[in-house]
């Protein structure tokens, strides 16, 4: 038999074939490992676009003429504002209608209320009072100059795109390799599979292998989207880029391998695996930085894989790190792709 041949005979390769199979057979594998990432990166992009800022919403407390004044002089620094009564104007803050609410009083003075625990109404408050200290005759000591500045890699989209692919690969790996096992596994194919002349390690490795591929099309379309449709910058040396999304998803579909080693029901398998990726959703840095969650958990953020990952990935495609500078979150990976296939390896069951 001629080596060709015997290459393409061998269960390893056939095992893989069958993978790529069993995925392009379905069409909501296909979709939510291809098209759901796309969508997603358009619905937020459009929605968080860059555009001029909200206006400033204020309530004036009517107060006979007081008010008409303090009132003229927010509306010609641009701030919306209505005249209210005390109760409606404290209504109106606390359902959000106004971020601010003005108080004037004869002697000139006036009162804000406000929450400040909402951005907008700590912006609000210092925009109003500047506005007020302005008409009242305030001036700036200080010469000032501006220069309005945009950059690519500073708007929300641009630090969406990283984390979706991040994201994208641990769901593909964990989901799409979990269930395919489950699967297998609750039909009584693995059982007939301990016939054949294949090892625990060949059947499982056939999982880790056909990700490369589709890792091609999965990364492609999501990167490739950003960049031509919102601009997203590629920074950083794209062989850097190819090795984080390489490691990323291998160490996600050992993760898989080892979530559905033992799980014998979709149900299982379906709760272990929300189990395993919800922290990483919640806590990783997806949609928001993880530095905003408390001091006290940020050692463990910071060894989730997903955290690594999309610190990874911004780095590079933000920043233009090279593999120098990422070597820490590729290290983290590859620590979890160790521990995570040899102990699928072990605790793998047929049955």
């Amino acid at each position: 038999m001629s080596e060709p041949r015997r290459l393409a005979e061998h269960p390893l390769v056939q095992l893989t074939r069958v993978r790529y199979r069993e995925f392009f057979r379905e069409p909501e594998a296909v979709f939510w490992v291809f098209v759901f990432p796309v969508l997603l990166a358009a619905g937020l992009g459009i929605a968080f676009r860059n555009r001029t800022p909200d206006l400033v919403t204020a309530a004036v407390v009517a107060q006979e003429s007081v008010s008409a004044r303090v009132a003229a002089a927010l509306r010609r620094q641009g701030i919306e504002v209505s005249l209210l009564t005390e109760s409606a104007g404290s209504e109106a803050l606390r359902t959000g209608e106004v971020a601010i609410l003005v108080l004037p009083f004869p002697d000139g003075s006036v009162e804000y209320r406000y929450d400040d625990t909402r951005p907008e109404s700590q912006m609000a408050r210092l925009v109003v009072d500047n506005a007020l200290q302005r008409a009242a005759g305030r001036r700036d000591p200080l010469p000032l100059s501006e220069r309005v500045v945009h950059e690519r890699g500073s708007r929300y989209i641009d630090f969406l795109v990283p984390g979706l692919l991040g994201m994208n690969l641990m769901g593909s790996g964990i989901w799409g390799v979990g269930f395919a096992i489950v699967d297998a596994r609750k039909k009584r194919l693995l059982k007939r599979l301990i016939a054949t002349p294949m090892s625990r390690t060949q059947y499982l490795a056939s999982f880790v292998l056909s990700r490369l591929t589709l890792l091609v099309i999965e990364v492609a379309l999501l990167l490739g989207f950003g960049v031509l449709a919102f601009g997203v910058p590629l920074r950083g040396p794209l062989l850097v880029l190819a090795g984080i999304c390489v490691v990323s998803s291998l160490a996600f579909t050992s993760l898989g391998l080892l979530v559905s080693s033992r799980v014998q029901t979709m149900e299982g398998a379906s709760g272990l695996m929300n189990l395993v990726m919800l922290p990483m959703w919640i806590c990783s840095g997806v949609f928001f930085s993880a530095s905003r969650f408390p001091e006290s958990i940020q050692p463990l953020i910071q060894a989730l894989p997903l955290t690594a990952v999309v610190d990874a990935l911004r780095a590079n495609i933000l920043r233009g790190a090279g593999l120098g500078a990422v070597a820490p979150e590729i290290a983290i990976v590859l620590v979890w792709l160790a521990v995570s296939f040899l102990l699928a390896v072990r605790l793998f069951r047929w049955r």
